[in-house]
């Protein structure tokens, strides 16, 4: 029989809805109690919301997380559900400024913090030791670590406490708190998403549980916040590496697991552990619980589903009632009203074909078409009787006259979202933000960006997966299929295309990965192959458009280096 029944609830917390999240908490509190668990581990600053950013530094902020902590203890035994064990995240404070050691601001009045809560009270904290300072993550500036280590003995075993980068650090509080013979370890986690990381992860759980011989459960929040996205993907692997239980992606989700873990001896803990132990009583009789083991689906089907998942809560969170787009009949557009109509329903989402006078016959009809098959609002808003007086007044010519008309599709849609209150799209995808290939004010206008992590190769690759998991399930593809095999263009001149201005995409997403993520500079590109003049041409692309990237809408990021927080350089640069 099971000694314990341990709980992961992966919840989506909205950051500063103390009230709100506490709701969610003790709906997935009420669900394990029901389930008969003995612990309930949420993610991550679930209470808060992730990443709180400045408000960390913000003492009336940190006052109200701290008094919603115990309001969550005081509810969750109001509402009979105080014999359930609940690990919580939130940040704490405030506290006065200190350096604990040489890796901690001089700045921080906060702790990224696990509260303990059982039967009304709060029985320990535990603050998280190692902040992250890379990527999207300041918390360095922002909290200040904890030196103190925790585990909990529930019916004779001792639960280790930990939180995220804990576990990623050889050598860190794992190696630590396992020399306290624990025979569980609990992470509580807010880890974004990206392309690939679960190949990283998942075996990162998997070689901590074989390292130490001991059950790791890890636990991790959902949903969009800004420009992440959290999957989720709770894990459980035991002291062979096997997975006991996985929770899906994107989904809030109750996971329950069974666990009968080896008592731990009764021995003094190291002084820097602290033992707190939580009276249980004996282990009830009850039936096995079968397993939960959700299947990750394929790379792509996760892909979409963080930038479904992205947009869906940037427009649910921040109170938008409808998106707005341009569609004109190329694959971005496409992609992107796919995507909308998948996140929030197509009901909700309005398109708008802007013609000008170079606009060919297969735009409009592939624009149209893509409406038809999505079910988007539609509407066509014709541009050239607008743009001809202002070309005429200004006497524009060449490249001026062709931004002028991206422009007045700006004022168009930008229009639209006053009048109606929509929230505007821009479609540029991660390639065409990496070297500038818009009109800074024109097709760049929008709130949001749901491709702008996504290269353009990689959008062409989505759009033929949306298409065959459609015909899969027996639905009319989203997306014309002419919208995919033609030749690109921003169509603002007779007969232009893309290639006309830029290297063939499979060789410019190539040479941006290299210089943009991998950080190769322009002699290792030449060197790894790339013709010299392309690379010249590309990185002088690049760095010059660091000034509209500054002003771009934010979008989900999901690679490993989004523009934005994860590449942070100067605008004025002389190479």
């Amino acid at each position: 029989m099971p000694r314990l029944r341990l709980a992961l609830g992966q919840t989506n917390p909205i950051v500063g809805d103390l009230e709100g999240n506490a709701a969610r908490i003790v709906d997935v509190a009420r669900r394990a109690h029901d389930a008969g668990a003995d612990l309930l581990a949420v993610g991550e600053m679930a209470l808060s919301g992730y990443p709180i950013e400045d408000l960390a530094a913000r003492p009336s902020f940190l006052r109200e997380s701290a008094e919603a902590v115990d309001a969550l203890a005081a509810r969750l035994h109001e509402e009979g559900l105080g014999e359930l064990v609940v690990v919580v995240g939130h940040p704490d404070g405030p506290f006065e400024p200190r350096l604990t050691s040489s890796n901690a601001s001089p700045s921080a009045i906060a702790q990224n913090r696990a509260s303990v809560i059982h039967r009304g009270r709060v029985l320990a904290k535990y603050s998280k030791h190692h902040l992250p300072n890379y990527s999207v993550f300041d918390e360095y500036r922002i909290f200040i670590p904890g030196d103190e280590l925790m585990v909990l003995r529930l019916r004779g075993a001792d639960v280790a406490l930990i939180i995220c980068e804990d576990l990623w650090r050889d050598g860190g509080p794992v190696a630590r708190v396992l020399e306290s013979d624990a025979s569980v370890l609990l992470v509580i986690n807010a880890s974004p998403y990206e392309r690939d990381k679960d190949e990283v992860r998942v075996p990162l759980v998997t070689r901590r549980a074989l390292e130490s011989d001991t059950t790791v459960a890890y636990v991790n929040i959902v949903g969009g916040q800004d420009d992440l996205v959290f999957d989720g993907d709770s894990v459980v692997v035991d002291g062979k590496g096997e997975i006991l239980a996985r929770a899906p992606q994107y989904d809030e989700h109750l996971l329950l697991v069974d666990l009968d873990p080896p008592a731990t001896a009764d021995h003094p803990v190291p002084d820097y552990v602290r033992r707190v132990v939580i009276d249980l009583g004996e282990a009830p009789e009850r039936e096995p619980l079968p397993a939960d083991i959700a299947e990750l689906p394929d790379d792509r089907a996760q892909l979409w589903g963080a930038l479904v998942t992205g947009l869906r809560d940037y427009v649910e969170k921040n109170g938008f009632r409808s998106v707005a787009l341009g569609l004109s009949g190329g694959i971005d557009s496409a992609v992107c009203a796919a995507i909308a109509a998948d996140a929030i329903g197509a009901d909700r989402v309005y398109g708008v074909s802007m013609p000008s006078r170079w606009s060919s016959d297969h735009s409009r009809s592939d624009a149209d078409d893509l409406a038809e098959r999505i079910g988007v609002h539609y509407r066509t808003e014709a541009i050239a009787d607008l743009v001809q007086p202002v070309e005429d007044q200004l006497q524009l010519t060449g490249l001026a006259a062709e931004n002028l008309q991206a422009r007045i599709r700006g004022i168009i849609l930008m229009g639209l979202s006053n009048l109606d209150g929509h929230l505007v799209l821009t479609t540029g995808n991660k390639t065409e933000v990496a070297v500038g290939y818009s009109t800074i004010y024109g097709d760049s206008v929008g709130g949001y960006a749901p491709i702008k992590d996504v290269p353009k190769t990689l959008v062409w690759e989505l759009a033929r997966w949306r298409n065959e998991h459609a015909a899969a399930r027996g639905e009319t593809p989203p997306i014309p299929e002419n919208s995919i095999s033609k030749p690109p263009s921003a169509e603002l001149r007779e007969g232009q295309t893309d290639q006309d201005s830029l290297p063939d995409y499979a060789v410019l997403d190539e040479i941006v990965e290299a210089y943009v993520t991998r950080k190769l500079g322009r002699e290792d590109l030449i060197a790894a192959g790339f013709d010299a003049e392309v690379v010249h041409d590309v990185v002088k692309l690049i760095d010059r458009s660091e000034w509209k990237r500054r002003q771009s809408a934010i979008g989900p990021k999901v690679s490993g280096m989004a523009f934005g927080r994860d590449r942070r350089l100067p605008i004025t640069y002389k190479d």
